[in-house]
């Protein structure tokens, strides 16, 4: 960790969090928890190669839980001084002493907790300045409107930089915390002919900025991509295959993640309750999650509550094999947490039927005549009956080739359906956050056009 980012060390953090605990005892409470936090950042923006924007940030916090047997209260301030401290658990104290019992309420167990966390490189220092930061925007931006004559404005383009590292602690002994960063540059061209306008983008992320696509890399890519969207038709309503590009397949795999999560099973308000080991998926889709992995995106050794993460098989040959559950969510329902306090780890979207060759042009050839999905828009999705409408844009297809753009059109099926009738997932392999997978064939949906 380069101290250079922070105010704070790691051992100012550790003895902040057990001076709050001390408070939270003295104060009466059962049990309590805290989170201590720092972090610092640069953010620019240029467009059309001025500079628009240059931040940067500095920002603390801290929260508090306070027990009071199964009553809880949280608190949280961004002043690090004693008296503020004693105030925040004060507050928190104060809410649980008015707030209804909740038999769900509580810590972890001490058996599920993560004692002796590896360290999985989540830490990268950019050594970048404001000058150098914008230096990569205007050549990403740049990089763009010297593809063609055609991209003719600019929505800018971006770098950020954060580093940030936390501490966790608990009354039962709990304490555990690590660096961690994330980097990103991005850029939406605009393209235009004939009066007809298009916008697309793309971006670069990581943890590590040695990792970073080139500015020239995205911008060049990001302007191919709104320029193969002017001339987009209506097409007519009718059934037909349906491609989810790879950055939109990934939504899928998000709508599955919060039908199986804690909050909407207990709730009775998602389209999968008691999915568990039952099939959701046809044979031949995994989703695997992998907590470990060195310098990803979604790792981390402990979740929210500092329970120990581990890799499991989350779909197996089509079958739900577990939810994403915290403490609160898993007593809730009967069941034990799963790690998930915070969200998912890593997600792994794989088919037994992939060759390592089905890139996206093999993905149009076998789904031969079809839909292609490149845009959503709006949030059509009813979690409760699972029912799928979102207004959309992409590429017509026939014979596995591409024939022209399509846009005002509205995509339509029910989520169940969906994911029982994934075709094929491709090799066109893309990581966005904490999930991954390959472009998505559906057999059918509903396409309403024209």
């Amino acid at each position: 960790m380069d101290d250079a980012d922070f105010i704070y060390s790691n051992g100012n953090l550790e003895q902040i969090a057990a001076d709050v605990l001390r408070f939270a005892r003295e104060k009466g409470a059962s049990d309590a928890v805290v989170g201590v936090s720092e972090g610092s950042g640069l953010s620019v923006s240029v467009r059309r190669g001025n500079i628009d924007t240059i931040e940067r940030n500095q920002d603390k916090s801290i929260g508090v839980t306070v027990f009071l047997g199964k009553r809880r209260g949280n608190a949280t301030t961004s002043d690090f001084s004693e008296p503020s401290l004693r105030q925040t658990v004060e507050a928190a104290y104060n809410i649980a002493r008015f707030t209804a019992e909740d038999e769900a309420a509580g810590l972890p167990e001490p058996e599920m907790l993560e004692h002796h966390p590896q360290d999985l490189s989540l830490y990268y220092h950019w050594q970048i300045d404001a000058g150098q930061a914008v230096d990569l925007a205007k050549r990403c931006e740049q990089a763009a409107f010297d593809v063609d004559s055609r991209i003719s404005n600019s929505e800018g383009a971006n770098v950020q930089v954060s580093h940030a590292h936390f501490v966790s602690a608990s009354s039962d002994g709990f304490l555990g915390g690590y660096p961690y960063s994330s980097h990103s540059l991005s850029t939406v061209p605009i393209a235009s002919d004939a009066g007809k306008m298009q916008r697309d983008y793309w971006y670069t992320a990581s943890r590590n900025p040695a990792e970073l696509k080139s500015p020239e890399a995205v911008g060049r890519y990001a302007a191919e991509r709104a320029l193969s969207r002017l001339g987009g038709r209506r097409i007519t309503t009718r059934k037909c295959p349906v491609l989810f590009e790879a950055p939109m397949a990934i939504g899928l795999i998000n709508t599955f993640v919060r039908a199986v999560s804690g909050g909407a099973l207990y709730r009775k308000s998602s389209f999968l309750l008691d999915s568990l080991n039952k099939a959701v998926f046809p044979e031949h889709i995994s989703l695997l999650e992998e907590p470990h992995l060195i310098g990803a995106m979604g790792s981390a050794p402990f979740d929210d509550e500092g329970v120990r993460t581990a890799r499991r098989k989350v779909v197996d040959n089509g079958v739900v094999q577990g939810y994403f559950l915290s403490s609160y969510s898993a007593r809730r329902l009967g069941m034990k947490t799963t790690g998930n306090a915070g969200g998912s780890h890593n997600l792994i979207l794989s088919s037994s039927s992939t060759e390592k060759d089905d890139d996206y042009a093999a993905m149009l050839r076998k789904m031969n005549t079809g839909l292609v999905v490149t845009e959503l828009l709006g949030q059509g999705i009813n979690f409760v009956t699972g029912d799928y409408s979102r207004g959309a844009s992409g590429y017509w297809v026939e014979n596995g080739v591409i024939q022209y753009p399509v846009q005002e059109i509205t995509i339509a099926g029910n989520l169940k359906d969906m994911f029982a009738h994934i075709a094929a997932v491709g090799a066109d392999v893309l990581i966005r956050g904490a999930k991954q997978t390959g472009s998505i064939l559906i057999e059918e949906m509903t396409v309403a056009g024209a």
